[in-house]
């Protein structure tokens, strides 16, 4: 959780103030018909909110709609707050006895090592750096995620979309809030932090979360989760408010899975000195990447009880899906005598959820260590002052690397902190499994070189398993840098080969609850599956509140990218041929995506044969298949619905082709003969083609033959204009559907004022403060196939 003032009852009267002042703009923002952009499921949902099926209960909803694009959302900037002292995360109350590390790396064979393996940092650039956009606390959170072309980071509370290969700002930073104006709520006015963004490369989009703390209550209740319409953060978002328990949910991290978002949370009781237990959920992916309102939480409750070691849900790495029904994998932090890891699976029924299940699958030793600070958060030296940082010993870091390799085997990595020789090293483990088969250690280690302190950290693996390690480090004798550590997959096991700087802070932090991180983030880039990103918080000069960000990446020499294909799919109605949005996308079994609003959906897999399957509630489905060449693009044209039926002409009137006398009398038969090919390929789409023949029948027999040629319908573009007031200026929303190209040209009164995105969205602003009427439409880039004609009056 980011933070708590100095006074308890100060903080809760700032809140009820910023949440009154939202409150009223909100109000405002739907008096101008703003809520336009909202469909009424945001409205609170009128089905019970929880219900119970066996040991599950399955949570709706409490709101849900979708934005508008971010780059035209009104961007919300929170008047400025007090500087917050750190609010202390409850500590996990582990009952660990204390052992000799028999697995601390030799500094021997780190001196032999000679030149590191590990590379150099590409490129570092800024990231956001305090207040955070009006935070103005501590800690940070920082993490971020690297999609195709973006890298979007977030903090307490700011997010930012940069170019992943140069680092230029996209958008931002702009507060959270920016995403969840409008949509009412907890969400909207209740976010507490804990950000979380993930990138989901199995349907191109993203996923951010926060915690929320609803109307009434003290602490955070609510998740609040949005996933991207398209694979670019900047566009519009599908939102959700999930109302999870009635006690502290804290420290929620998420997981993508193919058929769920996959979360863990720490609960306590809500005066946050009683550690309940931890709790997984899982939301239903396949109904959230369409937007659907329908979409529910799972939970089987709490695990364990007080004494159970918290833990994290898996997180996919890679184009190689887990194999198909493979539940989701829970490492817990190692807890016991003697010391294991317990891996739990989660399976999920989204259709029979008494039928989901939350079991032990494995147990697996784990190396002694001692415990860090075990009875202080006051134990990492800086240099320049007496305070010290707290290291956050008793839980796992985020993320729980997931990973499927090419030859059948999977992996699972992550770590924690401990003490070692004295000061704070980083015990990093993999855990590995091949089917038929169980997960067994496969390597653990302490990295602990020599006598600086090392903490924070996160870690990841390439598509070869070359492994890095991202962290914080600091000492009496230098300030909190930014640093990884890694390793190539044909090192020794139980080793890392070196360590970089991603970049050395010039401060050390001061009076701030001691508080550092919580957490930090690497990933790896999915297109090319070797680039690894990670962020971090420093310090610029030694003071309370003065974090900044940074955000960088870097390449093993040795990592070559894998053998990879894309599938391209083009959904249409198999009538008229009009794309169809919002189709899930199933590959070999597997959820994979959805269609975006032109029908298209690009799927990235290995090459070889794969079998779809594409359906839409209420349209209809197909199956077949389709093959991936390495480096290539293979079209997968697919129609959905019933196949058009020919229309012919009963009576066509015949050109007799043969001499006929004048006296001559005739006779004219017509013969519809339909011919439609109805099973796709993966190369060619259906083709229905009616014929129709005529043959006319004379005494000099004379034969004519006519062919009926179908009018295709022209796609139909439906536009809605709304105006309102963008700081007293005039400004119309537009939003549309039907449009098929890339690009849309947008015209005002018949003038070409824009050619943009074809996201749905448009705000034209007008400018002025004067009345008048404008009149919009809105056309496939260079034609005519234009929508209706919409009006803004003012």
């Amino acid at each position: 959780m980011k933070k708590k003032p100095t006074s308890q009852s100060a903080f809760l009267n700032l809140r009820v103030l910023l949440g009154f002042v939202l409150a009223l703009a909100g109000v405002f923002l739907a008096r101008l018909g703003f809520s336009g952009f909202s469909n009424v499921s945001a409205q609170a949902n009128a089905t019970p909110e929880a219900q119970q099926f066996g040991e599950t209960t399955v949570i709706r909803a409490l709101r849900s709609d979708l934005s508008r694009p971010l780059h035209d959302q009104p961007l919300v900037w929170p008047p400025a707050e007090a500087e917050h002292e750190a609010n202390l995360n409850p500590k996990i109350p582990h009952q660990h006895e204390d052992g000799p590390d028999p697995v601390i790396q030799s500094t021997l064979w780190q001196r032999t090592i000679g030149v590191p393996s590990i590379p150099s940092p590409l490129l570092t650039w800024n990231g956001i750096p305090y207040p955070g956009v009006g935070c103005n606390c501590a800690p940070p959170d920082p993490d971020g995620e690297v999609g195709k072309t973006q890298y979007v980071q977030m903090v307490n509370e700011g997010i930012q979309v940069f170019d992943k290969l140069t680092g230029t700002s996209l958008l931002g930073p702009v507060a959270i809030t920016s995403i969840w104006s409008g949509f009412g709520g907890a969400c909207q006015t209740g976010g507490n932090g804990d950000p979380i963004v993930e990138y989901d490369q199995l349907a191109d989009r993203w996923i951010i979360s926060q915690f929320a703390t609803p109307s009434g209550s003290t602490v955070p209740r609510d998740e609040c989760i949005a996933i991207s319409q398209t694979g670019d953060a900047t566009g519009a978002w599908y939102r959700y408010d999930f109302h999870l328990t009635g006690n502290f949910l804290d420290y929620p991290k998420l997981g993508v899975w193919p058929d769920g978002y996959y979360m863990s949370a720490n609960i306590f009781n809500t005066a946050g000195t009683a550690f309940l237990g931890p709790q997984a959920f899982v939301f239903d992916r396949v109904k959230m990447l369409t937007g659907d309102p329908t979409a529910t939480s799972q939970t089987t409750g709490i695990t364990g009880g007080s004494s159970e070691a918290p833990f994290l849900p898996g997180d996919l790495d890679g184009i190689i899906p887990p194999a198909l029904g493979d539940p989701n994998h829970y490492v817990s932090f190692p807890q016991g005598s003697p010391l294991i890891y317990k891996i739990r699976a989660y399976h999920v029924d989204f259709t029979n959820p008494a039928n989901s299940t939350f079991t032990l699958e494995a147990s697996v030793g784990a190396a002694s260590f001692t415990s860090l600070c075990s009875t202080t958060r006051n134990c990492v030296p800086q240099a320049g002052t007496t305070s010290k940082l707290d290291a956050i010993g008793d839980r796992l870091m985020f993320r729980n690397a997931y990973r499927r390799f090419a030859d059948g085997h999977e992996s699972l990595l992550n770590n924690y902190t401990v003490s070692a020789n004295a000061v704070a090293g980083i015990r990093w483990f993999e855990l590995q499994r091949t089917q038929p088969g169980n997960w067994g250690i496969f390597q653990q280690s302490t990295y602990q070189p020599d006598t600086t302190w090392r903490w924070m950290g996160s870690i990841a693996a390439d598509n070869q398993g070359n492994i890095a390690l991202g962290f914080s480090a600091s000492s009496s004798s230098i300030n909190p840098q930014i640093r990884y550590a890694g390793r190539l997959a044909t090192d020794p096991l139980n080793t890392l080969s070196g360590e970089q700087h991603l970049f050395d802070g010039t401060g050390s932090q001061s009076a701030t609850s001691n508080r550092w991180g919580d957490y930090s983030d690497i990933t790896v880039d999915p297109v090319d599956d070797c680039t690894f990103y990670y962020t971090n918080e420093y310090y610029p000069t030694t003071s309370s509140f003065n974090w900044r960000t940074s955000v960088g990446y870097f390449r093993f020499a040795q990592c070559t990218a894998p053998q990879k294909g894309t599938a391209h799919f083009i959904v249409t109605a198999c009538s008229g041929g009009a794309p169809i949005s919002n189709a899930p996308v199933s590959i070999d079994g597997s959820p994979y995506g959805a269609t975006l609003s032109d029908g298209t959906y690009d799927a990235v897999s290995t090459p070889g044969s794969h079998s779809y399957f594409v359906s839409k509630t209420g349209v209809g489905s197909q199956s077949g298949n389709f093959s991936i060449t390495n480096g290539q693009t293979t079209n997968v044209p697919v129609c959905l619905g019933a196949s058009p039926t020919p229309t012919s002409t009963p009576t066509p009137t015949p050109t007799a082709t043969a001499a006929a006398t004048a006296t001559a009398t005739a006779t004219a038969t017509a013969t519809a003969t339909p011919t439609a090919t109805v099973t796709p390929t993966a190369t060619e789409a259906p083709s229905p083609t009616p014929t129709a023949t005529a043959t006319a029948t004379a005494t000099a027999t004379a034969t004519a033959t006519a062919t009926a040629t179908p009018t295709p319908t022209p796609p139909q573009i439906a536009l809605a204009a709304q105006g309102r007031l963008i700081h007293g200026q005039r400004a119309a929303d537009l939003s549309w559907s039907g449009a098929t190209s890339n690009r849309v040209d947008v015209y005002r009164d018949g003038v070409l004022i824009i050619t943009t995105r074809n996201d749905g969205f448009y705000t034209d602003r007008i400018g002025g403060t004067g009345t008048g009427t404008f009149t919009y439409q809105v056309c496939n880039q260079g034609t005519q196939t234009c929508s209706n004609q919409a009006t803004v009056t003012f």
